[in-house]
């Protein structure tokens, strides 16, 4: 069983091929960092035109790379949402074509269930398990029961974690993408040098907040006046810290919430771009240890976007017999758990 995998949904343009025996035949991921570099931040409609641009040449490369050709497959994956819309639509819209010409089954992945089942195509991870999903849109705690089945725990009230790395890195100067720059500057820095808050910290559940955060850096760095190295290397460590911390607060009620629902569930899973962060990584490896979990993280290279990940869900789904007619409409927003509860505060990501 072949699936051929795209990913479009926000500035990276991505194409797979994985088998269903858990084989990755060919992963091709082209960045768009430095066409947005320029702007701080990615800009949606610049993010469309790369990915029409790229994406039937990744394509033909990943074709190339794996040896098959589009006769091969059993179905096309493509990323269906949520993202920016423009981006979706070119990722749909192509796997639908090769779809309808093959005579193949179409299947529509959301991204965030792409992140969700990565684990399973690197390790042998069994249904229920934890999921802290934290990536550049995304920050949530979720029970993962089965394919399509998702229970949402906590969501970010205002800014998911990977934005806020970008927003605190532009303050301190660092550059886009702000994760990695973070995490560059805060090797050399002292996290206790500067005081930053712990969003809700103390408090019960397991939503998430980052804005106050960011704004206190914001604050911070306006009255520090000029900074030099050693200051913008001791932000980002304080800011990596705190970040890192209320990330692992958080999961900690998850955990205690998992374990009523599921009293056998032994292991925590964390993907996303964010995931890829050492300092976060360590510190959610260090709770899962306290509460006798197993901690599995997919490679970096499975935490940011790429199609390997949405090749392995549409495989997952197509075991199942869940495919999508060719008139699904790409969706900007799509919650994985549609029955939860919105969090207290604005800008929810879905």
């Amino acid at each position: 069983m072949l699936v051929l995998g795209i990913e479009t949904s926000c500035d990276e343009t991505a194409a797979a091929v994985v088998a269903g025996d858990k084989r990755v035949l060919a992963d091709e991921i082209l960045s768009q960092q430095a066409e947005h570099r320029p702007f701080g931040g990615i800009v949606p409609e610049v993010a469309a035109r790369s990915h029409l641009d790229h994406l039937d040449r990744l394509i033909a490369r990943a074709l190339e790379q794996a040896g098959v050709r589009l006769d091969a497959f059993a179905a096309i994956a493509a990323t269906g949402g949520p993202g920016l819309i423009g981006g979706v639509l070119v990722g749909v819209t192509t796997a639908k074509a090769i779809a309808s010409v093959r005579k193949i089954p179409f299947i529509a992945v959301n991204h965030l269930e792409g992140h969700a089942l990565s684990p399973r195509l690197v390790a042998d991870v069994e249904f229920p398990y934890l999921l802290l999903l934290v990536s550049g849109g995304h920050c949530q705690l979720l029970i993962v029961e089965g394919v399509g089945r998702y229970v949402r725990l906590g969501t970010t009230v205002d800014d998911a974690a990977g934005e806020a790395f970008d927003k605190a890195a532009k303050l301190l100067g660092l550059g886009y993408p702000g994760g990695p720059a973070i995490e560059r500057a805060a090797r050399s820095g002292d996290p206790k040098r500067f005081g930053l808050p712990r969003p809700l910290l103390g408090k019960p559940g397991c939503d998430f907040s980052f804005s106050g955060l960011k704004a206190a850096l914001a604050r911070m760095v306006a009255n520090h006046g000029p900074l030099d190295a050693g200051a913008v290397a001791d932000m980002a460590a304080a800011f990596q810290d705190r970040a890192a911390a209320t990330l692992a607060e958080r999961t900690g009620n998850a955990i205690a919430a998992f374990r009523t629902r599921h009293p056998r569930g032994d292991t925590l899973v964390i993907a996303g771009g964010v995931a890829a962060n050492g300092e976060i990584r360590a510190r959610i490896g260090r709770l899962a240890e306290q509460h006798g979990l197993r901690l599995v993280a997919p490679p970096p290279r499975l935490c940011t976007d790429n199609a390997a990940m949405i090749a392995w869900a549409g495989i997952e789904r197509l075991k199942l017999g869940l495919t999508d007619p060719l008139d699904f409409a790409a969706r900007p927003r799509w919650p994985l758990d549609p029955h939860a509860p919105k969090a207290l505060g604005a800008g929810v990501k879905a």
